[in-house]
């Protein structure tokens, strides 16, 4: 930052306009008065929204009467108002909810030559922050009220809907944010909706395609004989309590994996989901290493039992299958694993 002067400071005290002043030892450096600082710097608009989920995980976007794509609720932060303010000034205003938002999820750079923005605007540029407004209850959904004008009517969307359903920046704004989410790493820094370090989530597209819905009840347990099997997955735990995950790294849609993935000690049949194709059974292990991978279609990566289920579309029932997971891993003496972005693991496979 430029050093600052005032016009009180002499011809005499600043003969070089254009460098620093070698007879004013404790003036070194580029000097500017307060006015020229000001005029120098940017000006951006700032903007606050909130990224809010129901239970399935998915995104609510609302419809508002001055344009035909959806939105994150939330808008203009006002002068003088803070950005989190804004964000619970905005969802009492749009949906008649009352709430705060402290928590940041992300905060994006919007550039000046953003398409879609009228001539006659004078589109600056904006700092948009996206705050996490949770996930909601049904309860919690069925209080809201829209307001007689500007918002239309809300959704909640599939994640792989946004890109359908909003502006491009705004769709990639919003899947970055609820990746940042599952990451449970801090606010994610994004330029135009793009991380600007991205972590695994973000390099594999995770959530870009439509998630496969496994709706049906949990049940402990093994499968009766009677029942036909459709899949088996494992929960397969690692030292540190979290488990393995499989990303398609053309689709970026996420798997639990076969129970073969790699040598276990302490198989247990954990329980199955019933649906109408079948059973989706799953075994809870410990992972004792990972061999080198031989399918190159799918990254391989340790996440929490949360971001799993996160990652997935299960119904209310994801909560039954996640309490067992959980009971598995204590069976297993295993920690109760910390929420770090999920890490890829490397093609040669490890060794515990």
């Amino acid at each position: 930052m430029p050093q600052l002067t005032d016009k009180a400071v002499s011809e005499e005290s600043r003969p070089d306009e254009t460098g620093p002043d070698e007879t004013r030892p404790d003036r070194a450096g580029t000097w500017m008065t307060p006015e020229a600082y000001g005029a120098s710097r940017a000006a951006l608009w700032t903007g606050a929204v909130v990224l809010v989920t129901d239970p399935d995980g998915r995104v609510l976007v609302q419809s508002v009467d001055y344009r035909s794509d959806r939105l994150l609720p939330g808008g203009a932060v006002d002068a003088g108002e803070a950005p989190c303010a804004a964000a619970a000034r905005e969802l009492r205003e749009e949906l008649g909810v009352d709430g705060r938002y402290p928590r940041g999820l992300a905060v994006d750079w919007i550039p000046a030559d953003t398409p879609g923005f009228p001539p006659g605007m004078r589109f600056p540029g904006e700092i948009l922050f996206v705050y996490d407004g949770g996930t909601w209850t049904p309860d919690r959904i069925d209080s809201v009220r829209l307001p007689d004008q500007e918002v239309t009517g809300i959704q909640f969307a599939e994640p792989a809907d946004l890109p359908a359903l909003m502006d491009a920046g705004d769709a990639r704004r919003a899947l970055s944010a609820l990746r940042a989410r599952v990451n449970g790493s801090g606010t994610a820094l994004l330029e135009d909706g793009r991380p600007t370090v991205p972590t695994a989530l973000d390099r594999l597209g995770v959530l870009r395609t439509r998630r496969i819905p496994q709706h049906g009840a949990w049940h402990a347990g093994p499968v009766p004989a009677r029942l036909p099997v459709r899949d088996h997955a494992g929960w397969l735990f690692a030292p540190d309590g979290r488990v393995l995950l499989l990303i398609a790294r053309a689709s970026g849609a996420a798997h639990l994996p076969p129970p073969s993935a790699g040598p276990t000690t302490g198989a247990v049949p954990l329980g199955y989901r019933y649906g109408d194709q079948g059973a989706h059974v799953r075994t809870a292990a410990r992972l004792t290493a990972l061999p080198p991978a031989t399918d190159p279609a799918y990254a391989r990566l340790l996440a929490t039992p949360e971001q799993v289920r996160e990652l997935s579309d299960w119904g209310p029932a994801g909560a039954d299958e996640l309490a067992a997971v959980h009971t598995a891993r204590t069976r297993l003496c295993l920690p109760a694993p910390t929420r770090t972005p999920p890490t890829e693991l490397p093609d040669p496979g490890t060794r515990w």
